[in-house]
């Protein structure tokens, strides 16, 4: 289980300090939301704050873009260190312009990922399967973090999980929004490789939180061994 903890809700007063705390924990990515005030209602990273995470952190940089022009974004993201980029379907939505943009994501030499809203049907990932890295499913409306979880989104990680494992396709399935360690133990159990939390990480002692996280994953699957 790979547990992303995401910036936005960082204390920013006490960066540094956080940033050690969560490099001394069992994170293995660090989520970065990018939000452009017309794709979703607010402002957050540029390229510049991800460069300076990148110089404190040996973590995967995961990079999430919550833009209408997503192609302007890339290679400045990559530049300052992305190893992965996650895009919007909802943005794109033409097939062939998905792909142009998976095509372009991964001539960088990244990992490449396509991202749903709640309100926005799975099956519109499974023309990709065999061309991401990663899907991103929301679980909250993008834009705010703090918002509770949309227990929907459990029947869609379900399906989503099916079809990559009945198609073969080395795609992980990450989650954001609401998680905490119910949320991310039902999640686990629906198929999710990778949890995506801020809230939950950042309000209080970073490695704690984090192991909950992992410790929801270990007692999941001892649960279900004892099923």
């Amino acid at each position: 289980m790979i547990i992303s903890p995401s910036v936005l809700a960082m204390d920013y007063s006490r960066m540094k300090e956080q940033m050690e705390e969560v490099n001394a924990s069992q994170a293995e990515w660090l989520h970065f939301d990018v939000m452009d005030g017309h794709y979703v209602p607010n402002l957050s990273f540029g390229p510049d704050l991800l460069r300076g995470f990148d110089k404190l952190s040996d973590l995967v940089m995961d990079v999430h873009l919550m833009v209408e022009q997503p192609h302007m974004f890339i290679k400045p993201f990559v530049d300052a260190g992305a190893d992965i980029i996650t895009v919007h379907e909802e943005v794109l939505h033409d097939y062939e312009r998905v792909m142009e943009m998976l095509e372009y994501i991964h001539s960088f030499g990244v990992k490449a990922g396509l991202a749903i809203n709640p309100m926005t049907d799975v099956r519109r990932l499974q023309a990709y399967l065999k061309h991401c890295d990663l899907f991103l499913i929301m679980c909250v409306e993008p834009g705010y973090g703090g918002q509770p979880f949309r227990p929907a989104s459990l029947s869609k990680i379900k399906k989503l999980r099916g079809w990559i494992d009945n198609t073969g396709s080395k795609a992980l399935i990450s989650v954001d929004g609401g998680i905490k360690f119910e949320t991310g133990r039902d999640c686990v159990l629906a198929g999710t490789d990778v949890l995506v939390a801020g809230s939950y990480v950042f309000k209080d002692d970073i490695g704690k939180a984090v192991d909950t996280l992992v410790h929801c994953a270990d007692r999941t699957q001892a649960d279900k061994a004892d099923s």
